[in-house]
Formats: structure tokens, C-alpha cells, sequence
């Protein structure tokens, strides 16, 4: 795009502050509209992963990767900003190389301030609006980020207390499943010991009788500890999946 070196060059020199003001002006509005509906977009993300976490299964690991994801995008867009601020100084034809135009906008956008790169002194206007478009958008970011920190630790608070009660449940289930164990083999050995004992003295037929009967109540009372434990599970993994509900702040907006 050579036409726009061009008509900058014909703008009077009394004028190019003006300009450089008004262009600057034009990009920085442009930017700080962009990074409200990114950060917009970073927070809602936040939330429906929030909500997923508080709701399901108590894992942190996920919570530390949202929280860094979220980190992470907001990174991208400043850096993305930078870039917007890099190409059109280059675009403009005020400064040649796109890395030097990066490294200038980048040290300009945080207020660093430092560098060997400058601009031409009638266009030197843009430096402190690149500056003041940081200033916008990492102060929106740093209120962003406060109110993320804040729900991730209320999120992290809750996902301990739902490892603990986790944690309890799951030991409650290996008593229950030890306790029904221990029912059906107290059981088992009683009809043992009485088909045993019925069987004492009995003829052939009888004692096949009585030995077809114990197979028999063997199997029930099987079948009956295999659907208590079953149904040992099933609770547990019910509670597990409400600790989300449970815990939750009652009135939250991830109740809804």
C-alpha cells in the first residue's frame, strides 16, 4: 500500500501533529472497543467453566488449566493489539522493518520507554496515544484478572471441600461393600451349616435334595450381596455427582 505514505507525505508539516493525533485517536478507539468484546468473550469462557467444574466432578487440575487458559488469551490479545499498533506504523510508512515497528510499539504500549527506535518528529504524537492505549487496556485487564483470581479461589475452595467429602465417600463405600462381604459370607456358612446338618444320616436322595436346595440358597444369597454393593455404587456415584450442587453458594448463578 504505497498510496498512503504518499498522501501522509502531503500533508503540511504544521499539520502532521494534528494528523498524528487523529490517527491515533481513530486506532486507539478501534483497539479498546476490540479488547472490551475480548475480554468480554475471556470472561464468559470463564464462567461456562466455572459453571462445568462446579457442577461435575471435583478436579482441580481443570480448574489450574482454566485459570491459565484464561491467562494465556488475555496475553494474546495485548499481544495481538501490539501487533494491530505494529503493522499500521508500518502500513503508514513510519517505520520501515515490521520488527522494528513491533519493537517500538511494544516498549511504546507498555510504557517501557525504552528503545533506539523513534518516529519522525512530526509523527512522534502516536508514541504517548500507543502508550495511553496500554494504559486502557491492561488497567481493563488487571480488573478483569482481579475478579477471575477472586472466582478461582472461590472455585479451588469449594473443589477441596468436594475432594474431601469425595474422598469420604469413597472409604463409606469400601466399609458398606466390606460389611456386605462379610453379611453374605456370615450367611453363607450358616446354610452351609445347616444343610450340613440336615443332611446327616439322610439317604441318597435326600441328600441330593438338600445339597441342590444349598446351591440354590447359595446363589440367592450371592445375587442378593452382588445387587446391595451394586447398589452401595450407585449411591456413591449419585453423591459424587451433587457435591457440585451441594456446595455451591446457595443463590449463585451456577445453581441456575
Amino acid at each position: 500500500m504505497t498510496g498512503l505514505p504518499a498522501l501522509l507525505g502531503r500533508i503540511p508539516d504544521d499539520y502532521k501533529p494534528l494528523a498524528s493525533l487523529a490517527i491515533g485517536a481513530f486506532i486507539l478507539v478501534c483497539l479498546v472497543m476490540f479488547h472490551g468484546g475480548g475480554m468480554h468473550s475471556i470472561f464468559v469462557q470463564y464462567q461456562r467453566g466455572e459453571k462445568r467444574l462446579r457442577q461435575g466432578r471435583p478436579h482441580k487440575a481443570a480448574a489450574s488449566a482454566l485459570f491459565g487458559w484464561s491467562i494465556f488469551l488475555m496475553l494474546a490479545m495485548h499481544v495481538a493489539e501490539i501487533s494491530v499498533w505494529a503493522f499500521s506504523l508500518t502500513e503508514l510508512g513510519l517505520i520501515q522493518r515490521p520488527r522494528d515497528a513491533l519493537y517500538f510499539c511494544a516498549n511504546a504500549y507498555t510504557t517501557l520507554g525504552f528503545g533506539n527506535i523513534d518516529l519522525d518528529k512530526s509523527w512522534r504524537n502516536l508514541s504517548p496515544i500507543i502508550g495511553i492505549s496500554g494504559l486502557f487496556t491492561f488497567a481493563w485487564t488487571t480488573s478483569a484478572l482481579v475478579d477471575i483470581v477472586a472466582r478461582r479461589n472461590r472455585l479451588v475452595e469449594q473443589l477441596d471441600l468436594e475432594r474431601e467429602e469425595e474422598k469420604h465417600l469413597r472409604t463409606q463405600l469400601r466399609k458398606d461393600e466390606g460389611a456386605a462381604l462379610i453379611r453374605e459370607q456370615d450367611a453363607e456358612h450358616a446354610a452351609k451349616a445347616k444343610a450340613h446338618a440336615d443332611a446327616a444320616g439322610a439317604a441318597f436322595l435326600e441328600h441330593y435334595r438338600i445339597w441342590r436346595e444349598e446351591e440354590k440358597k447359595l446363589t440367592e444369597l450371592r445375587k442378593a450381596g452382588a445387587t446391595e454393593i451394586r447398589e452401595f455404587r450407585a449411591k456413591e456415584r449419585s453423591e459424587e455427582d451433587n457435591l457440585g450442587k451441594k456446595y455451591s453458594p446457595p443463590g449463585s448463578p451456577d445453581m441456575k
